[in-house]
């Protein structure tokens, strides 16, 4: 082959190769309306808390859009031990969902995860769940109180929802935007609502913060129950001990976090 006809060959080769390598970088480019590490975490966390027990085949988990703070992302209606990234749409603050595939159904109680975003800007994360043992502390008129460091953060109070009191007799869901407000309204600036026959809702600024505390919210109303039934007297931390410990361990979360991720990677 004459020296110029190898030389152009040589060329074409190389031009279709340098295509093929933008067409598959594109491929694989993320899609930037999705965070895509926010996300992985978001099922992370989904996985996590039915592998601590608080989550069983219902309760979901959100977080606020980092790139549209009106918005946040849920799964589509789903076990959470089954979610996977393509389960996840985005939510607007009146509870619609984008792009959403005709076959999927969503959470008839996202309005929960909505009307929190809606009322409070300091929330990006929102656990909702139906752990057993916090049904009596919802119902009982006992107050969930912190018992040990760990639950620190309950120290600011724990209010109970009502449901009948906002709507009257109902199937116990929070399934319309005003039931989502009502209930905001009550959580006020604490951490964790209870829900009267229901279960709770659990905030925070990060996923990582909504899941440690709904884990420990779980914990400590086993303990406090168990105290109890000890006996009358039941030393719970003071306002002033909760503040301190709730400090110290905010620099620790990502021990947990790290943990927990791990023992879920790959589920």
């Amino acid at each position: 082959m004459p020296l110029l006809a190898r030389r152009s060959l040589m060329l074409q080769t190389a031009l279709a190769a340098a295509s093929m390598s933008v067409d598959k970088l594109l491929a694989q480019a993320p899609d930037t309306g999705r965070p895509a590490k926010l996300l992985e975490d978001l099922v992370a966390a989904n996985k996590i808390l039915v592998d601590q027990g608080v989550l069983d085949g219902y309760g979901h988990v959100s977080v606020r859009s980092p790139a549209a703070p009106d918005r946040f992302w849920m799964s589509r209606s789903l076990a959470p031990e089954l979610v996977t990234v393509a389960d996840l749409l985005e939510h607007d603050l009146d509870g619609n969902a984008r792009d959403t595939p005709k076959e999927a159904k969503l959470f008839l109680e996202r309005f929960i995860h909505a009307g929190i975003y809606r009322a409070r800007a300091d929330v990006n994360a929102v656990v909702h769940n139906h752990a057993p043992s916090l049904i009596p502390f919802g119902a009982t008129g006992v107050p969930l109180r912190p018992l040990y460091h760990m639950s620190a953060f309950l120290g600011s109070g724990v209010p109970v929802f009502d449901i009948r009191t906002a709507a009257g007799a109902t199937d116990m869901l929070v399934k319309t935007p005003e039931l989502g407000a009502a209930l905001a309204k009550t959580l006020g600036s604490h951490l964790v609502v209870l829900m009267r026959g229901h279960g709770a809702a659990v905030v925070g600024p990060s996923i990582p913060h909504a899941v440690f505390r709904s884990v420990y919210t779980e914990v400590n109303a086993r303990l406090q129950a168990q105290a109890m039934a000890l006996g009358r007297k039941v030393t719970y931390l003071d306002a002033e001990e909760a503040r301190l410990a709730a400090a110290a361990m905010e620099g620790t979360l990502s021990r947990p976090w790290e943990l927990w991720k791990r023992k879920v990677a790959g589920k």
